[in-house]
């Protein structure tokens, strides 16, 4: 089993209301990736991610779950989430474990309650936002009204990465390409924008621009691009549909290339203190040799394995047989067994060891 440095993992949670498609866009992502053969049905209860058995009655996610893939050298770690409000603090609960939220949208239905909750929750995090507007194939979908939804709901900081193109067959992406044929808006005109967009955020690259009218090299544009998620000055919009593949492939290079690793993230704030008592803040080094900083997120009772802690590693690397506290607890308790989960699949750790090279998400007892 590889290990993946800090710059090579990427940490995602899909968010939105229910139908709006995070379970098969999870699952589309793991085929197209080579973590699957074949992507599985929601409704024929096949899908990595809704393997309870009240998930595949009840046709959609009640819990939040694992799944990660492979792709060009990166890791990526996905935590599917339900989207009804019933169950929105298994999605609240995800973002803990998360550098970036994907908004998932239905095309169909707009931006719907839990959608608008997540791009708020979200925010209140700190955490660097995309939205991915999925279902684009469907009948009676208009595109250019829920894009101007979007922007006005949220800010015009809501600025195209991709465009649909070939009646929905496809999608052209903007931030690298200054011309071609898309279904609505301009090519140009969104390259142009998100360009201008990006450069604000380096005063040198600005300066430059301004001067020679030359647009900046995609290498150029990575520091830049990422301090602008951080800043929440941009909010990338894609457009995929899960059920054909269109975009499907954007949306990966985009994950590896664009979305932040651990160290490009916000830091998420920590606490030190006793109860009652004052409290100071601090934050995680992402640095695998530093002490183990650590974040349980969700925990689960298995009725083979035991209670089964499921825990974002944010600084440090954690060990079979590892002593942990919890908190300020002088009292450790040894670390069991470590797996890497797929689903309900768990795979035991090779040398059963963790190492997590700043972030990963792993299951683990104790």
């Amino acid at each position: 089993m590889p290990k993946y440095t800090t710059d090579a993992i990427r940490t995602v949670a899909l968010v939105g209301h229910g139908g709006a498609g995070k379970t098969t866009l999870a699952e589309t992502l793991l085929a197209r990736a080579g973590a699957i053969k074949t992507p599985g049905s929601v409704e024929k209860g096949s899908t990595v991610c809704d393997f309870d058995a009240q998930e595949k009655a009840a046709g959609h996610s009640l819990n939040s779950a694992l799944a990660n893939f492979a792709w060009q050298g990166v890791q990526v770690n996905l935590v599917d989430t339900p989207g009804y409000p019933d169950f929105a603090g298994q999605a609240i609960g995800a973002l803990a474990a998360a550098d970036t939220a994907l908004i998932v949208i239905n095309a169909q239905t707009g931006i719907e309650l839990a959608a608008e909750r997540m791009m708020k929750w979200s925010a209140a995090r700190n955490l660097c936002r995309m939205i991915v507007i999925n279902k684009i194939d469907a009948d009676n979908v208009d595109l250019p009204a829920l894009v101007g939804d979007i922007r006005a709901r949220f800010g015009n900081e809501c600025m195209l990465l991709d465009l649909p193109a070939h009646d929905r067959h496809d999608v052209v992406e903007v931030l690298g390409h200054s011309a071609g044929d898309a279904d609505f808006e301009s090519v140009a005109a969104a390259h142009r924008a998100l360009i201008d967009q990006i450069v604000e955020e380096d005063e040198n690259l600005l300066a430059r621009y301004l001067e020679d009218g030359q647009d900046p090299s995609l290498e150029e544009l990575h520091a830049p691009f990422e301090k602008a998620l951080r800043a929440g000055h941009l909010i990338p919009i894609l457009f995929v549909s899960a059920r054909t593949g269109a975009g499907i492939a954007e949306l990966l290079e985009v994950l590896v290339k664009l979305a932040p690793n651990p160290a490009e993230g916000n830091p998420p704030p920590f606490l030190k203190g006793e109860p009652g008592g004052p409290v100071e803040e601090f934050h995680a080094v992402p640095d695998p040799d530093r002490h183990v900083l650590a974040h349980v997120f969700k925990v689960v009772a298995d009725p083979y394995m035991g209670k089964i802690g499921i825990f974002r590693v944010h600084q440090g690397t954690i060990r079979k047989e590892a002593q942990l506290f919890v908190g300020s607890s002088r009292r450790p308790f040894k670390v069991a067994h470590l797996y890497k989960l797929q689903g309900k699949a768990a795979a035991r750790r090779s040398r059963c060891d963790c190492q997590s090279r700043g972030n990963r998400i792993r299951r683990g007892t104790a």
